[in-house]
């Protein structure tokens, strides 16, 4: 089965101006949340993002991620094909889990689980 891409992530060193810029420029809706925005873009042709200010190492960097229920067993795939783990899987408050990856050209890559629909 396909999994689809679900989200978007931008890094940054300064939230608050990224945040004004991408607002400004193509109108989206920003909103604060701790040392992150979400972005909603306002359309069902988009997907969600957010703009992250992590403080450390990568400080610029875009972001797709994959949404999965199976974090772990794409994880070994992934490395079993000459892929590389770099983040996680680490549980999120929001109930969902996340991992980042290296995929054979060098490309970062995000995972996601779906949302508890329950």
């Amino acid at each position: 089965m396909s999994k689809p891409v679900v989200h978007f992530e931008i890094g940054c060193d300064n939230l608050s101006q990224t945040a004004a810029f991408y607002r400004d420029v193509f109108d989206w809706s920003i909103t604060p949340s701790g040392i992150s925005a979400v972005i909603d873009a306002g359309t069902e042709k988009g997907i969600p993002g957010h703009i992250t200010e992590l403080g450390h190492e990568p400080r610029k960097y875009i972001n797709i991620y994959i949404e999965t229920e199976t974090i772990a067993e794409d994880l070994q795939v992934i490395e079993s094909m000459g892929g590389k783990r770099l983040v996680g899987p680490i549980d999120l408050p929001d109930g969902r889990t996340f991992a980042w990856f290296q995929d054979v050209a060098g490309n970062t890559v995000g995972l996601i689980t779906p949302m508890d629909e329950s």
